[in-house]
């Protein structure tokens, strides 16, 4: 089966390998982008505490705890 296009006869097998190569050409081009950069964890001091020895009293608990989890496991 043929179509006619623009004033010229074009066969279906070249209609359906034209869809594909153009398909192909966008996802190539598609997945082809730039490296995106990963989210950057917020360095800005995060605490809700008032003093700097309530910050280590936190991290020295949060620390010993973790250190009794891995123990119990």
């Amino acid at each position: 089966m043929s179509y006619v296009i623009m004033g010229r006869r074009v066969a279906s097998e070249y209609l359906t390998l034209g869809t594909l190569a153009t398909l192909g050409g966008v996802i190539a081009l598609s997945r082809a982008g730039g490296s995106k950069s990963k989210p950057q964890a917020a360095k800005e001091n995060l605490s809700l505490s008032g003093s700097t020895e309530e910050d280590d009293f936190i991290k020295n608990f949060v620390a010993e705890a973790e250190k009794e989890g891995a123990k119990k496991k």
